[in-house]
């Protein structure tokens, strides 16, 4: 995630720059990082006429949905495509209440994900019929085995707002209802993705692509929970859809609900400890020596950098969260490349497709021989086309097209260049980035031949760019790893045992976008209340997704828009 100066014109910096003197408390909260969660939470208490202070180390605001431009080209970091943006669904609703309706959703191709499988290929077609056939039509032997995988799919989607509301429940609620959850959730909520698909069929090609998107969250299928993995596949059984303009937009529209209540988005904004005394929470102590009080503050860094940089040691250990952290793992690291043509999406015949390589369809063998051996083949190399997605961006970028390359690494790898300086780190280091990347770019030329020669840059990002931007401390693309143990923590809620510090974004719930923004509803409801934050939620429900219809909704029925909503 390599970032340079952006072009205001086409992709502008989100945010103000903190200075001390622009601070304009007191405030109701503060919020540090402005994630999707920081900022879904900022938002809703904005709303209840909170003046909320969100706090963003980084240059620009919108964590991993924030764009960066470099040579006239523009690249989103973290978010490739979204699901159930076409309809009126709960995850739609809450995007255009989040940003006033002003962002539209371009549907991607029909066949939103291909997976290539040594030298098989397999399309993941929009919408849960299709979706269903497309595997029917593909393993006709295994039509019974689908459709008890599909049911599994649903069981989940069904239990999980059960799971996600135990999150707000205080701990004695919480060890009260205990026993009752353990009765109503299904097994599968315990299982690993490959214990539960073991159940239902050993045919391995098929097997391969029902957890083909494991990318998605960072666990090959016999390490990753089922819950995770029926929500992402869930997520986009509808299809995959691009902002329209960009990831950057998100953070752009969201902003002026936060000012609207005298709030605001700071960036260059780096807190150096949250202030503890007694148990309690009393603001923040920023890296400049400025002391903002507060008696709410919302972390959405992450719970290593919460309980393990941000706090004094004696408030985490008289809290237990130095018992706790240790229970928890964080999520994998990747690579990254960056590419620029000087051509159209439409002239190069770049896809709105995301392509998926594997080199076989033993994914949890394939990720240990790299993770063991980096000259061994890439476990997965996923490949994005975010100019052909985005029918905005020929505007923006006329005769130019971009890719994004994206392929999970060893963090230990890159361990000895931890102390250095972006941008600084030596000759070894860009040779061994160049290598990295020049074995990524053959997995795209690969599959795209006509783009050899037609490449105008590319550059190559590392789990320590990662670190840098992100102020992540093991390149960590998803929060924490999504393996069963991690479910079963109850501390992983937005209420934490300090008084006035809370947890929100991808560690509360799940990963990904709309995982984010999830867990930034439910903090802003454990913060506000419920009977606060109920009519808010009612009203953001009933409201009609503005524009679902225009945003390509491609061949989806009727009957399943229904059933999204």
């Amino acid at each position: 995630m390599s970032h340079a100066k952006a072009d205001k014109a086409n992709c502008p910096r989100i945010g103000t720059r903190y200075r001390d003197w622009r601070l304009n408390g007191p405030y109701d909260a503060l919020i540090i990082g402005s994630g999707m969660g920081g900022l879904t939470t900022a938002a809703f208490l904005s709303e209840l006429g909170w003046k909320v202070a969100v706090l963003e180390q980084h240059y620009t605001a919108g964590g991993y949905t924030h764009s960066y431009e470099r040579e006239g080209y523009e690249w989103d970091v973290g978010l490739h495509y979204v699901g159930d943006m076409g309809a009126p669904t709960m995850p739609r609703k809450l995007m255009d209440f989040l940003t006033g309706g002003r962002l539209q959703w371009a549907a991607m191709d029909q066949a939103y994900d291909r997976f290539f499988i040594g030298d098989k290929v397999f399309d993941a077609l929009a919408g849960k019929q299709a979706y269903r056939d497309e595997l029917v039509r593909r393993f006709p032997q295994e039509a019974k085995a689908i459709d008890r995988y599909m049911a599994r799919l649903a069981e989940v989607k069904k239990y999980v707002p059960l799971f996600t509301m135990a999150r707000l429940l205080t701990p004695w609620q919480r060890k009260l209802a205990q026993p009752l959850l353990n009765m109503l959730l299904p097994r599968s909520f315990g299982m690993t993705t490959g214990a539960v698909l073991a159940e239902l069929t050993r045919n391995p090609d098929l097997l391969a692509v029902l957890t083909g998107q494991w990318g998605d969250y960072g666990m090959s299928p016999n390490q990753s929970s089922f819950i995770i993995h029926a929500l992402v596949a869930s997520h986009y059984l509808h299809g995959g859809y691009y902002p329209v303009g960009g990831s950057w937009r998100i953070a752009e529209a969201i902003l002026p609900k936060i000012r609207a209540a005298g709030g605001e988005v700071f960036t260059y904004a780096r807190v150096k400890q949250i202030v503890s005394e007694q148990g309690q929470v009393n603001g923040v102590l920023m890296e400049d020596g400025t002391r903002i009080d507060c008696a709410c503050v919302v972390s959405s860094a992450g719970v290593f950098n919460t309980f393990g940089h941000l706090l004094p040691a004696a408030a985490v250990q008289r809290a237990g969260y130095d018992q706790l952290l240790p229970k928890v793992k964080p999520s994998a690291a990747h690579l990254g490349v960056y590419i620029g043509l000087k051509q159209t999406a439409e002239e190069l015949g770049l896809p709105k497709t995301n392509f998926w390589v594997y080199p076989g369809s033993d994914f949890d063998g394939i990720t240990q021989r790299f993770m063991d051996d980096p000259d061994a083949p890439f476990p997965v190399v996923y490949i994005s086309f975010p100019s052909a997605k985005d029918p905005d961006f020929a505007r923006r970028y006329p005769g130019k097209a971009t890719i994004e390359i994206v392929a999970p690494t060893n963090y230990a790898w890159f361990e000895k260049w931890e102390d250095t300086i972006w941008g600084k780190r030596g000759q070894d280091y860009d040779a061994m980035k160049a290598q990295w990347g020049e074995r990524l770019m053959e997995v795209l030329y690969d599959k795209l031949p006509q783009l050899r020669g037609k490449v105008d840059y590319f550059e190559v990002s590392t789990p320590l760019s990662t670190n840098w931007f992100g102020g992540y401390q093991r390149g960590e693309l998803y929060g924490l790893d999504h393996d069963p143990q991690r479910f079963q923590q109850d501390w992983l809620s937005p209420r934490t045992r300090i008084q006035g510090l809370w947890l929100t974004g991808q560690d509360v719930l799940s990963c990904g976008i709309v995982g984010a923004m999830m867990g930034g509803v439910l903090t802003a409801t454990a913060v506000a209340g419920f009977r606060q934050m109920g009519p808010v939620l009612k009203r953001v429900m009933q409201a009609q997704a503005n524009g679902a219809r225009h945003a390509g909704l491609g061949e989806q029925d009727e009957a399943e828009r229904a059933a999204q909503a």
